[in-house]
C-alpha cells in the first residue's frame, strides 16, 4: 500500500466495553491488521471504517437485531449500503468470545483478534463464505494477510502431542472450523 493510500484509510477504533483492559494495545492490533488487509486487497480509494471493541452482550444484541440469531459471536461486519460515500462499514469484535476461542484453540488472544479484524474487513470489501469456493478464497486471503503480519495460520490444527501429529498425517485434512460473521 502506498503512503498516500495508507493515509487515505481512516480507521476509528471505539472501545465500548471495560473487558478490553489494554485498550491501546487492542486498538493498535486491530488497526494494524485492517491496514494490512486493505493493502492486500488493494483498497486504495479514500475509505473510512469503524472497529468497535465490544463484549458478548453487545454483539449478541446486534446479532439478534440484525441477523435474527440470539447468540453471541466473535465478529460482525456491517458494510455500508450507500454507494459513493467514504464510509466502508463497521466491524464489531466481542471480547469474551474471542478470549474463549483463543484459549480453546491454544493461540494468543492478540493473534485471534487480529484474524477476526481481517475477517471482518474482508466481509466489508465483498468477501463471503456461504459457498465452499468462496469460503476457500476468503480463507486463503486471511492466511496471506496474517502471514504478512507474522501471525501463524489460524486454520492449522492446535498444537498436539507428536504421536497424534504422526497419526494425523495418515488421515484426511480435518474439516475447517466454521467461520462466524
Amino acid at each position: 500500500m502506498t503512503r498516500a493510500a495508507r493515509s487515505a484509510l481512516k480507521i476509528d477504533v471505539l472501545v465500548v466495553s471495560d473487558r478490553w483492559k489494554d485498550a491501546e494495545k487492542a486498538r493498535s492490533i486491530v488497526r494494524r491488521a485492517v491496514t494490512r488487509a486493505a493493502a492486500a486487497t488493494r483498497s486504495t480509494t479514500p475509505t473510512e471504517l469503524a472497529i468497535v471493541l465490544a463484549d458478548d452482550s453487545t454483539i449478541r444484541s446486534l446479532n439478534r437485531d440484525w441477523r435474527g440469531i440470539d447468540a453471541a459471536t466473535n465478529v460482525l461486519s456491517f458494510p455500508t449500503k450507500s454507494a459513493g460515500g467514504p464510509h466502508l462499514g463497521d466491524i464489531v469484535l466481542a471480547f469474551e468470545t474471542i478470549a474463549r476461542e483463543a484459549r480453546r484453540e491454544r493461540k494468543p488472544f492478540t493473534h485471534h483478534a487480529a484474524h477476526l479484524a481481517v475477517h471482518g474487513f474482508l466481509h466489508l470489501v465483498g468477501h463471503d463464505h456461504k459457498r465452499e469456493r468462496d469460503a476457500l478464497a476468503m480463507e486463503l486471503a486471511e492466511r496471506n494477510i496474517l502471514h504478512q503480519l507474522a501471525i501463524p495460520d489460524p486454520y492449522r490444527p492446535a498444537a498436539m502431542p507428536p504421536a497424534k501429529q504422526a497419526a494425523k498425517h495418515c488421515t484426511k485434512r480435518p474439516a475447517k472450523p466454521p467461520l462466524k460473521s
